[in-house]
């Protein structure tokens, strides 16, 4: 939850940077309030979005493993699971490791989380004040119905403001000029819906408290459509320019209304003024609002989680929440096979019954009672564990209780192993944790390995000949997790010489487990790399068999782009295809039977990033024909994106034959099409006066508002 916090409050600050730099001075009011509003939607939407390993820049990290360990360790057996792909793992493992941190961090972001929803529930009770207090102002007090409009009289000294389709005004304040400015500038407010982008700049401050970049961008957000009204009564509702500044005037009181109402009076006012006699924005530097794009597209290549991560891994108990459960005493039944017996543990509890088994030898017990019931022990460092009961033949069955060794864990404490509850122990006991594995740990380096650590590590099976088989391979300074990690997903000496001979000589540990993870191996490698220069020519072919990064390995993997797919393009004429471009059509589903769709429509010219381009637009040869038939031939792909990217149509284009333009160009289309221009809003203008037979103007004209 913090880090996605985090995430969003970074994504605000830099929106309202970039708006402040380059937009603010604007005069594309609508443009602004949609730049404002789509901003602030993206911020919410873009740290949730996984982006592909290859195209990641921050640093990569490896699939996480899991070890779960029961909270009263009923059960020695771990099997190791990989969360998200399966691999071989060993037997004697049950569910999955990961490495605990340090004590101080969790209970400092469990501070800060209940901090950070303490003002969560501070500003939503506000917010749903401010709400509740305008439903009872709207109903106690009289109103006039005007059309869609309800006009509350109020009574007190605060400032005109709408919300919803409410007016609130004292009218005995001002006299009947002021009062109709008043009104023709809040009914715009109320036409727009102008108080659903403060709901949502209200509800973004509930959850960005701690922001001052939020409260910055809900001020920007609010000036804008301040900027907006006032432009459109000037402009669109023939009000004179210095009796509705006057009426401003006039208003300027300090009685605020609430944040969640579009105000008349606003601290602003010089603002506002400022911006009605500004100079109109030219068209020509609409190619500011361009720069957005890229902007947003690096801030989640460089912040969001890669598709494939190594994620940290905590040790889970499956009664982590419930510490009065305790599974040290129960039921016991044991079946004996050779020199071994496998003995199953099942608490009596009925609210938390489970059972947990594991093979021993037959010499860890003292003698065992036959034909009649009988008492015997298992005996270890960590505890002895008492049984009674009996064996018919091969198979026996009792209860049993489990006592924990002070000395032993005394000496864990010591060896700085704390924390170790009475749940715990019998974890240790059933694992088989002796004071000498320990030992051994801090023989080659790991001194300060947590009691989660320790458990992970036995349970997995890490000893001393794997620790040094990675250290010999390239990592003295492999951490506990990374043991953890590499010994679950099965990375030994042999699989890193084995990357490592394939191309890799400087693979990184994460690297490898994701490799692990995608069953990615050296003949994987070889295969795909000879394929990659079968696919070139001369040089070229040599260059590609070495341009394969770890990322783009890993990325060819998990989106299965195999001999066939490459085969394909290099068949279709298409030999030498970028890594980059591999991986973008694998993951887009572009085809050498789509390229050839559009080869086939008389588009013999199209690259592979041509093919990219149109796929991810949604670029059929359907959609070109469409404007060749209507007599605009030469679209090249580049023009096709800029069309499809905007929605421009042939029916499109043809509509403005209503409007009298029937040679509307591409060029103008697009200009039509980007200032939400329609055969309408041109016989609107002309129903007020300008009328002009040259679209351009028409353009002009919407532009400058």
């Amino acid at each position: 939850m913090i880090p996605y916090v985090l995430h969003v409050a970074l994504l605000i600050s830099v929106c309202l940077l970039f708006y402040k730099a380059l937009l603010q001075k604007e005069t594309f009011y609508h443009l602004n309030r949609w730049v404002l509003l789509a901003c602030l939607a993206v911020t919410f939407v873009l740290p949730l979005v996984r982006v592909p390993q290859q195209w990641a820049l921050r640093g990569s990290t490896a699939p996480a493993v899991t070890v779960a360990v029961p909270a009263a360790a009923t059960n020695p057996v771990v099997q190791a699971k990989q969360v998200a792909t399966p691999v071989q793992t060993p037997q004697n493992i049950t569910t999955a490791v990961v490495a605990d941190p340090t004590p101080l961090l969790p209970k400092l972001l469990r501070w800060a989380l209940w901090l950070y929803w303490c003002g969560v529930a501070a500003f939503g009770l506000n917010f749903l004040l401010q709400v509740m207090v305008l439903v009872r102002q709207a109903y106690k007090n009289q109103f006039i119905q005007d059309g869609q409009f309800r006009i509350v009289e109020l009574d007190t000294d605060k400032a005109p403001c709408s919300f919803g389709n409410y007016i609130f005004i004292n009218p005995a304040k001002y006299d009947w000029e002021t009062y109709s400015q008043i009104l023709l500038h809040e009914k715009i407010h109320v036409k727009q819906g102008h108080s659903l982008d403060l709901l949502l700049a209200e509800l973004m401050l509930v959850f960005q408290w701690f922001n001052p970049f939020a409260w910055l961008y809900r001020k920007e957000l609010e000036n804008n459509l301040e900027f907006l009204t006032d432009n459109d009564v000037l402009n669109n509702n023939g009000a004179e320019r210095e009796l509705y500044q006057m009426s401003l005037l006039k208003v300027s009181v300090p009685n605020l209304s609430m944040r969640i109402t579009t105000n008349y009076n606003q601290s602003l006012l010089k603002k506002r003024i400022v911006m009605m006699n500004a100079k109109r924005s030219n068209i020509h530097t609409t190619w500011k609002y361009l720069f957005l794009l890229p902007l947003m597209a690096f801030l989640m290549c460089a912040f969001n989680e890669p598709a494939a991560s190594r994620r940290p891994v905590t040790l889970r108990t499956e009664t982590a929440n419930d510490t009065s459960f305790d599974q040290r005493e129960g039921v016991w039944k044991g079946t004996i096979t050779g020199n071994k017996i496998r003995m199953e543990f099942r608490s009596e509890d009925e609210n938390h019954n489970s059972m947990n088994s594991n093979d021993y030898t037959l010499d860890e017990f003292t003698t065992l009672p036959k034909g009649s019931p009988g008492d015997f022990k298992l005996i270890r460092q960590a505890g002895t564990m008492s049984l009674n009961g009996k064996f018919e033949g091969n198979t026996g069955s009792g209860k049993y209780k489990f006592t924990g060794n002070p000395e032993y864990y005394k000496y864990m404490a010591n060896e700085g192993i704390t924390g170790i509850d009475k749940n715990d122990e019998l974890a240790f006991f059933m694992i088989n944790i002796k004071k000498d594995y320990v030992t051994m740990l801090h023989r080659n380096g790991y001194k300060n390995v947590s009691k989660n650590d320790l458990i992970a590590l036995a349970a997995l099976g890490v000893d001393e000949a794997y620790i040094v088989s990675l250290k010999k391979n390239g990592f003295p300074h492999a951490s506990a997790n990374d043991l953890i990690t590499g010994k679950a997903m099965g990375i030994n000496g042999a699989f890193i010489s084995e990357i490592r001979k394939a191309g890799y000589p400087n693979v990184s540990f994460d690297k490898l487990v994701s490799f692990k993870a995608q069953g990615i191996n050296g003949q994987y490698i070889s295969k795909f790399k000879n394929l990659k220069a079968a696919a070139g020519k001369g040089k070229t072919a040599a260059r590609a068999k070495n341009s394969v990064s770890a990322d783009d390995m890993i990325a060819y993997k998990a989106l299965n782009v195999d001999e066939a797919f490459v085969n394909g393009f290099k068949k279709a004429g298409y030999a030498n295809i970028s890594t980059g471009d591999l991986i973008a059509m694998k993951s887009l589903g572009v085809t050498p039977e789509f390229i050839k769709s559009f080869k086939d429509a008389g588009y013999p010219n199209i690259s592979q990033s041509d093919a990219i381009a149109m796929k991810s637009l949604g670029i059929t040869p359907e959609y070109l024909n469409g404007f060749k038939n209507a007599g605009f031939t030469n679209i090249n792909p580049d023009k096709a994106a800029g069309l499809k990217s905007l929605g421009v149509t042939p029916e499109f284009i043809k509509s403005f034959k209503s409007a009298g333009f029937d040679n509307v160009s591409l060029d103008n289309a697009t200009a039509l099409k980007a200032l939400g221009i329609t055969p309408e809003y041109i016989n609107e203008m002309r129903e007020k006066g300008f009328k002009s037979d040259d679209i351009n103007k028409y353009i002009t004209l919407k532009s400058a508002f």
